[in-house]
């Protein structure tokens, strides 16, 4: 089992720079790629970013590449989102996510293990 415990989350105004941090426990974080998601109100889950479980490699959805970086500190067991430049539109519960494999992949059912989620309001 893998916990995941996402922080960071609040009000921002539009243009601002939150970072997400999501905790992990239980099982080796290091062996686990690692995704953050997002769900707006009255929309399906969407893929947001991954980084693998060695922090080589990184995706980004369309939606936010160039304004969000994904990194993980596997010392610290922990993997965080920094968000630039934010929208109304993402606006929306952010869940941090852990797939077994060493590299990520868009795919929700890909992920075993997820959080709870923190909730990220943009204001413009």
């Amino acid at each position: 089992q893998v916990q995941l415990v996402e922080s960071g989350g609040g009000l921002v105004q539009a243009g601002g720079s939150p970072r997400l941090s999501c905790a992990a426990s239980g099982r080796t974080f290091s062996n686990y790629a690692m995704g953050w998601f997002r769900q707006a109100p009255g929309k399906e889950r969407e893929f947001v970013a991954t980084i693998s479980a060695s922090g080589g490699v990184t995706f980004y959805a369309d939606s936010v590449k160039g304004r969000f970086t994904i990194s993980r500190d596997n010392a610290k067991n922990t993997v965080y989102l920094q968000m630039n430049s934010l929208k109304p539109e993402d606006t929306a519960v952010y869940y941090c996510a852990a797939d077994k494999m060493p590299v990520g992949t868009r795919l929700a059912g890909s992920y075993e293990y997820w959080g709870q989620g923190t909730q990220v309001t943009v204001s413009s």
